[in-house]
């Protein structure tokens, strides 16, 4: 075994060994490297003030994504390359184009934010050729300004637009080859545990030692994108230990399409699943860019989402709605169980000791399907869904119900179908009276609480307005739906 991580940091080789498993990003940048330009503004990975690019090689290249630095811990940086704002400008202090952007459109005021800005357009303008004006929104989703009202931000980013990358003037260009070297040198067949007192980091080389390190201390905390777990830690106070990193791990970042469906490996991240998500199932794309920022996307795991278990977990209505199939790992072997059966009550998911989630079959919808999927939140970006509900129909050549699935989160203490509703439409003619004589079975099938978010009484009505929505989406009722639409909107 190993015990240091290894890292760049901007154009640093780092060899890391005195830290503990919840130690972050942004407080190791400020206050160990006194990198002060990534700011805590709200450590949980909400405004984007601390945003930075972490660079990892991912199917032989090497990639660029912008995280946020207060909610990713130390320990899942090993054999990644850490961009700061510091690193942008030239050696004789000459501005990064990105950044000179932002000071000719006065894209900044009271600059506290400004950095994380630059971060995020950063990102954008390696990745992207030519964004539109909706690229760049949803690229600066994550980040949050007081100041400038965005639009001197937008005008920035789409005067940088057009502009290729140059090793001319950006660093990562200029010493990419030279980075994916020294990336290469430093990942490791050896499975890192890093002791600082009793605290343990592990990060496992491969799927196989995770397997026998989870069999031996089933109560570690696994941590993928801590999207989730970073707050456990930033604003619940949360000592963990140990905890097992597996961002690392190849064996979970797989995605591949067959004639079953999509299989994503559990360390698949939103935005590494977005291409393939988006041509086979775009509702669930749609859905996808609505969780969270760029930022957390680019961090966040669909097999973490469901293993957290949340009742509010944007994607398994979904998933449930689609039918997905989830297969378990441990060193007794693998377990393939239903997704909906995954959740069990509120805090109690059907995972054995020493199990974690491994992959997830996602069945591609038949052709002659319709689906829908809606997120009702406070804010529509970056928020947490008051409800989501999802639908999957199937109509026989009669216009008859021939199946249906129908999932909702934010209703009861897990993500779950609605099942006396789908037994009230199934066999029935897919009609307004149909729709109106079935919507109280909701009734029966949730008790919804209320909380700050949304109360019971709002969370019930809007379940079955979300029914007779997608019947209007699905029935060619366009006058209805135009209706619908202005009142909703």
């Amino acid at each position: 075994m190993n015990d240091a991580i290894s890292f760049i940091l901007n154009n640093e080789t780092v060899s890391l060994k005195d830290f503990g498993p919840t130690d972050t990003l942004l407080d190791y940048l400020r206050l160990s490297r006194r990198l002060t330009g990534s700011k805590e503004g709200c450590a949980e990975g909400d405004c984007g003030a601390c945003t930075v690019l972490v660079g990892r090689l991912l199917d032989g290249s090497l990639r660029y994504e912008s995280v946020n630095a207060c909610i990713r811990f130390l320990g899942s940086l090993h054999g990644t390359h850490i961009v700061t704002v510091e690193h942008l400008a030239a050696r004789d202090g000459t501005l990064h184009p990105v950044q000179q952007a932002m000071v000719d459109f006065h894209g900044s005021q009271c600059g506290f934010c400004t950095p994380g800005f630059i971060m995020s357009l950063y990102g954008l303008w390696l990745s992207a050729e030519n964004p539109s004006r909706a690229d760049i929104e949803k690229a600066l989703q994550g980040n949050l300004c007081r100041c400038t009202g965005y639009e001197p931000i937008v005008r920035a980013a789409e005067k940088i637009a057009a502009a290729r990358p140059s090793a001319l003037f950006d660093p990562l260009q200029r010493d990419r080859t030279d980075i994916m070297a020294r990336l290469w040198a430093i990942r490791t067949n050896e499975t890192i545990v890093v002791t600082k007192g009793d605290d343990r980091t592990i990060v496992p080389a491969t799927l196989s030692s995770l397997i026998d390190l989870y069999a031996a201390e089933p109560k570690a905390t696994i941590v993928a994108g801590s999207t989730d777990v970073g707050l456990w830690v930033t604003k619940q106070m949360r000592a963990l230990n140990p905890v097992i990193f597996i961002n690392n791990l190849s064996e979970l970042q797989t995605v591949t399409v067959d004639g079953e469906g999509i299989t994503l490996g559990a360390g698949v991240t939103y935005s590494q699943a977005f291409k393939t998500i988006a041509d086979h199932v775009p509702p669930l794309a749609r859905l996808f860019d609505r969780i969270g920022g760029e930022q957390v996307r680019n961090m966040g795991t669909i097999g973490g989402n469901i293993a957290n278990g949340s009742p509010i977990g944007d994607t398994p209505p979904a998933l449930i709605a689609l039918g997905a199939i989830l297969t378990l790992r441990s060193s007794s072997g693998a377990r393939t169980i239903p997704l909906e059966s995954y959740f069990i009550e509120y805090g109690r998911q059907d995972r054995l000791s020493g199990e974690f989630v491994e992959k997830l079959l996602i069945p591609l919808p038949k052709a002659e399907s319709r689906c829908a999927v809606y997120k009702i939140s406070k804010r529509r970006d970056e928020d947490i869904s008051a409800l989501c509900a999802a639908f999957n129909l199937t109509l026989d050549a009669d216009g008859s119900v021939e199946d249906i699935r129908i999932a909702f989160g934010g209703m009861a203490g897990t993500p779950k179908r609605a099942a006396h509703l789908e037994a009230a439409l199934l066999g029935k003619q897919w009609t307004q009276e149909t729709i109106e004589a079935a919507r109280d079975m909701l009734d029966e099938d949730f008790q919804p609480l209320t909380d700050w978010r949304a109360t019971a009484e709002y969370r019930q009505l809007t379940a079955k307005n979300l029914l007779t929505r997608f019947f209007l989406e699905t029935s060619g009722a366009k006058q209805e739906l135009s209706r619908f639409a202005l009142e909703d909107a």
